[in-house]
């Protein structure tokens, strides 16, 4: 399985993004379980991306 176009072109506009403010991006993964693309940037920036292309902070400790 692989991420969705929708996914893949949101996923590269949030890393354009976070670099853009020289924040590091410390994790990147796929999770084909659950389809959504996971990145931790920075010291406190969690997002998740679902198959449409829609992204959310995850606020979860």
């Amino acid at each position: 399985m692989i991420p969705t176009p929708e996914q893949m072109l949101s996923c590269i506009r949030m890393c354009q993004t976070l670099s853009n403010f020289y924040l590091d991006i410390h994790l990147f993964r796929y999770d084909q379980q659950r389809k959504e693309i996971y990145i931790i940037a920075g010291d406190t920036i969690n997002l998740i991306i679902d198959a449409q292309g829609n992204w959310e902070f995850d606020n979860e400790p």
